[in-house]
C-alpha cells in the first residue's frame, strides 16, 4: 500500500476492513481514526463474518484473496446482515470477472492494490457524502409528512408571549428541554419550533408518542436493530435516533417511558453513544432531545416510577404551556388560524365566525385544550354555508354547555344545593325564565333582559359552572 497524507472526512462511518496482510491491517487501525472513522480491522473472513453478525457497519474495504476463505464470502455476510453497507472491493490479483461479479453484486469501488491511503480516505469521503445525503433525503421525508399537521404558535395573550420569549432563547442552544402542559395544548407544535429556530433546522425533526409503542419493542424503536436480533427481526432496522442524527428527537408522553427505558435514554445524554439491539459496539449520534409529558415528573419520582437523575437531564429549560381556559384571549385568533388550516387557505377573513359563535368559543373551559378546539372547528366549517360560521353549525355538545341549567319546573326556579336565595339567583331565575320563553333563542332572550349578548353568554356560562359545582 503505497503511503499518501490521509485526509480527514465530516462524515464518521463505522468502517470494517479486511485484510490479511498484517502489516496493511495494523496501518489501517490506526489511519482510519486519524481519518476520522470507526474501525474494525480483520484478517480473515471467518473473523470478518463474526464481526459482520455482531455489528453493523456504513462501509467496508474488502480484500478477494485471502488463506482460509474469499472476501466475496465477507460481501455475501454484508449483503444479508448488514444490507445498507458500501462495500469497496480491493485486490492486487483481480480480474475483468471480478470487477463484472463485482458491479453485479452492488459494489461501491474496484481498487486495484497497491491503494494509498488517499484513495482510501477519498473513497469513504464519497460514501460518507452519499449517507449524508440519503440521511438527508429521510430528514425531508420527514418533514413532509408533518406539513400537513403544522402550526404556528398562535396567541399575544401574556402567557403566550413569555412562551415565545423563551424559545427564541433556548432554540439556538444544544440543552435539552422539557415542555409541561395538558393534554392538546400543542407541545408537539412548541418542540417543532425549537427546532426550527434551532441550527438543525435543516435536519429531521423526529416526534414519537413514548405510550403508543408497545414496551416490547420500544428499544428497538428507538435505537433500531439487525437482523435476526430477535425473533420476528427479519431485516434490519435503523432506529428513531439514528434516523434524527444531526436533528432532534421529540419525546412526547415521556412519563410513558419505563424504568429500563429510562436507564437508556439516560446513558444517552450522558455519553450520546446508543447500540442497536443485538449489537456490541455503540456508536455515537449527534441528536438534541426535546421531552413533553402532562404527568407531574416529580411525583412520579416520589412514587419510584420515574429516575430523579433523568428529570434533571431532561430540564435544562423548561416550558410551561399554559391550558386554553387561562388564555381565552387568544381564542378568536386561534379560531382564524385553524379554520383556515382546514379550509388550506393562507387566511380567513375576520367574519368568517359570527360574533355571537366567538362568544360561545370564549365561554367553554375546553378541557382538550387546542386540539378539542381544532375538532370543534372542523366540524362548524364543514356545517357552514361557506360564508360564515354559526353557533347552529357547532356540535350541540358545545352550545348545550352554554345554554341554561335545568329548571326546577315545579319553582320555576334555579336551585343550587341548599344555599340562601340572593339578588344574583333572582337574576339567574329571570334569565332562565326568558330563555325558555324564547326556546333558547339567545339574541331575542338578550334583547328582552337588555343586556348585550356577550354578557349574556357570560352569565349563562357561570350558570352553568355553579350548577356543577353544587
Amino acid at each position: 500500500m503505497e503511503l499518501a497524507v490521509a485526509q480527514s472526512t465530516k462524515h464518521k462511518l463505522r468502517v470494517l476492513f479486511v485484510d490479511d496482510d498484517a502489516s496493511i491491517s495494523a496501518l489501517m487501525e490506526s489511519e482510519l481514526p486519524r481519518m476520522g472513522h470507526a474501525a474494525t480491522v480483520c484478517r480473515s473472513p471467518g473473523e470478518a463474518c463474526d464481526a459482520i453478525k455482531k455489528n453493523t457497519f456504513d462501509a467496508a474495504i474488502v480484500d478477494l484473496r485471502m488463506p482460509g476463505g474469499s472476501g466475496w464470502d465477507v460481501i455475501e455476510q454484508l449483503r444479508e446482515h448488514s444490507p445498507n453497507t458500501d462495500y469497496v472491493i480491493s485486490t492486487g490479483h483481480g480480474s475483468m470477472d471480478d470487477a463484472i461479479r463485482a458491479v453485479r453484486m452492488g459494489a461501491y469501488d474496484f481498487l486495484p492494490k497497491p491503494v494509498s491511503l488517499f484513495e482510501i480516505s477519498a473513497v469513504l469521503q464519497r460514501i460518507g457524502a452519499k449517507k449524508a445525503l440519503e440521511h438527508k433525503n429521510v430528514a425531508l421525508e420527514c418533514r413532509l409528512k408533518q406539513v400537513e399537521g403544522r402550526s404556528d404558535l398562535i396567541g399575544d395573550s401574556p402567557s403566550m408571549s413569555r412562551v415565545k420569549t423563551l424559545i427564541d432563547k433556548l432554540a439556538p442552544t444544544d440543552s435539552a428541554v422539557l415542555i409541561l402542559g395538558e393534554t392538546g395544548t400543542g407541545k408537539e407544535m412548541v418542540a417543532r419550533r425549537v427546532h426550527e429556530q434551532s441550527d438543525r433546522a435543516d435536519a429531521a425533526f423526529v416526534a414519537v408518542n413514548c405510550g403508543a409503542i408497545p414496551e416490547n419493542l420500544v428499544e428497538s424503536e428507538f435505537f433500531g436493530h439487525r437482523k435476526g436480533a430477535f425473533t420476528g427481526a427479519d431485516t434490519a432496522r435503523t432506529g428513531l435516533f439514528e434516523v434524527a442524527n444531526g436533528g432532534t428527537l421529540f419525546l412526547d408522553e415521556l412519563g410513558e417511558l419505563d424504568k429500563s427505558m429510562q436507564v437508556k435514554l439516560l446513558r444517552f445524554l450522558e455519553s450520546g453513544e446508543i447500540r442497536r439491539v443485538g449489537e456490541n459496539e455503540p456508536f455515537i449520534v449527534d441528536v438534541r432531545i426535546v421531552c413533553a409529558t402532562n404527568r407531574d415528573l416529580q411525583e412520579m419520582v416520589d412514587e419510584g416510577t420515574f429516575r430523579e437523575d433523568l428529570v434533571f437531564r431532561v430540564n435544562t429549560f423548561e416550558i410551561h404551556l399554559p391550558p386554553l381556559r387561562e388564555r381565552r384571549e387568544d381564542i378568536p385568533q386561534l379560531a382564524q388560524h385553524l379554520i383556515a388550516r382546514h379550509l388550506k387557505r393562507a387566511s380567513v377573513p375576520n367574519s368568517i365566525l359570527a360574533p355571537e359563535t366567538v362568544e360561545i368559543l370564549m365561554a367553554q373551559q375546553w378541557s382538550g385544550n387546542v386540539r378539542q378546539l381544532a375538532n370543534v372547528l372542523e366540524h362548524a366549517a364543514i356545517l357552514s354555508d361557506g360564508v360564515s360560521i354559526k353557533p347552529e353549525d357547532l356540535p350541540q355538545h358545545i352550545v348545550r354547555r352554554t345554554t341554561v341549567p335545568k329548571l326546577d319546573t315545579a319553582a320555576n326556579a334555579v336551585t343550587f344545593g341548599d344555599a340562601p336565595r340572593t339578588l344574583r339567583d333572582m337574576e339567574d331565575e329571570m334569565i332562565v325564565h326568558v330563555m325558555k320563553k324564547h326556546d333558547g333563542d339567545k339574541p331575542a332572550a338578550a334583547k328582552e333582559l337588555g343586556i348585550a349578548l356577550k354578557t349574556l353568554y357570560n352569565r349563562l356560562s357561570q350558570l352553568e359552572e355553579r350548577r356543577e359545582a353544587s
